[in-house]
């Protein structure tokens, strides 16, 4: 079975350039025994690559009739494995196939990188869920639109730097790795991409107290853009005398905007309302002893 035309409800765009397909395999760095999670596989290109540098392959893969390609055309590969299904809505965890430790603990017994040629239309949805899930991962490869991958290596003050940039950077060491023409896509799209490496790190760059509280304070300020943190920490639900004195614990201008902060100033705003926060509940449950 061959299909002819990509869909694009899938954000389906086919890369099939060997050369370029192996460039991404080499810098994955992957190697014989590797478990490798591809998402959306498409028509296997890339599928195909990696099972040559010997790793295990397991594909989700929502497109029906792109599913049914990819078992005909793999199916003599033992080291290939399918899910047909939802990436979006299914948890790494629950990935038939990517191994789970024997002890019963749910940890990994090795963990995994994961190479993938990810579908345009959601691209946003899976950085977020490879933010969430990222202990499982040794290392993540992605390609994806240039302007995505340039906002997750933005730095404070320019223009793509974002809550995705902070929270990126402060648990992955990110970094761009090369540029892919529209032109090499069958069908083109209508921006260039970009091959991502995004490696977790053992600790996160910056202390953020509670990763819970920090990713909160960290999209409240983002939340209204081209504000002053003022009136955007609002949104986090504390009145005005409470945000004021969060802002003045870290030593942060009340007037500045959430794009002009570094890591470190995010970590000192973090830890501040986790301080307020905490003082809160130790004086709410003294008023009830």
């Amino acid at each position: 079975m061959e299909l002819k035309r990509a869909k694009k409800r899938f954000g389906q765009h086919f890369l099939t350039d060997k050369n370029l397909l192996n460039k991404i395999v080499r810098t994955a760095g992957v190697e014989e025994g590797d478990v490798v999670l591809e998402i959306g596989p498409g028509r296997g290109a890339l599928t195909g690559e990696l099972l040559k540098a010997g790793a295990r392959v397991v594909a989700v893969e929502l497109d029906r009739n792109l599913a049914e390609l990819l078992r005909a055309k793999f199916s003599r590969e033992e080291r290939f494995s399918l899910i047909e299904g939802d990436i979006v809505r299914l948890p790494f965890g629950q990935i038939e196939g990517l191994g789970l430790a024997s002890d019963g603990t749910g940890k990994r017994a090795k963990k995994i990188k994961s190479v993938s040629n990810l579908p345009y239309n959601i691209t946003g949805p899976m950085l977020f869920r490879f933010l969430e899930e990222r202990d499982i991962f040794d290392s993540i490869v992605l390609l994806i639109q240039k302007e995505v991958a340039h906002r997750l290596a933005s730095v404070p003050s320019t223009k793509g730097y974002n809550a995705l940039s902070v929270l990126m950077q402060v648990w992955f060491d990110v970094k761009p790795e090369f540029e892919v023409k529209r032109t090499l896509f069958v069908p083109p799209p209508k921006v260039d991409s970009t091959v991502i490496s995004l490696v977790p790190r053992i600790f996160p760059r910056v202390d953020t107290g509670d990763p819970v509280n920090f990713k909160r304070v960290v999209k409240a300020a983002f939340s209204l853009r081209r504000k002053m943190l003022s009136n955007s920490l609002k949104r986090l639900g504390f009145d005005t005398s409470i945000v004021s004195g969060a802002l003045k614990s870290a030593g942060i201008d009340a007037k500045r905007r959430a794009e002009t902060l570094t890591l470190g100033e995010f970590s000192a705003l973090a830890l501040a309302f986790e301080d307020i926060t905490q003082s809160m509940e130790t004086g709410r449950a003294d008023e009830r002893a």
